[in-house]
């Protein structure tokens, strides 16, 4: 903080930089969603190409992945609001630092997709 309460430049790069930080990280769920739904689609080419009898799809990874991409759309709009809310703290003076409910959030979600499909994968082999 700055003698005039107010946030210096290096509080408000660094707001900016862990901003981008989600903005990617949303990105990057909606891209990884995107594969995941259609693994199914080429899990099914794979089989024709090779004249495998290609297993019936659950539709698991259409909806894991529909789940991933509308959690990085999620990510995304809670970012920005995040992003907002502590600029303006900062420009009155405010404490920061509390812990990012978003991340927290995020990396449980993840972790419970992660074993569902683990545990998915485990009941085709």
């Amino acid at each position: 903080m700055t003698a005039s309460g107010r946030g210096s430049a290096s509080d408000f790069l660094a707001a900016e930089r862990t901003f981008l930080a989600w903005i990617r990280t949303g990105l990057a769920l909606m891209g990884f969603g995107f594969v995941v739904a259609r693994f199914g689609l080429f899990l099914r080419e794979i089989a024709a190409t090779t004249h495998i009898h290609p297993v019936e799809s659950s539709g698991f990874s259409l909806w894991i992945g529909t789940a991933l991409l509308l959690l990085g759309a999620t990510v995304n709009v809670a970012a920005s609001v995040r992003h907002v809310r502590l600029v303006g703290r900062l420009d009155r003076g405010e404490r920061i630092g509390e812990p990012s409910a978003i991340g927290i959030a995020v990396a449980i979600t993840l972790a419970v997709f992660g074993l569902a499909m683990a545990a998915y994968l485990l009941l085709l082999g």
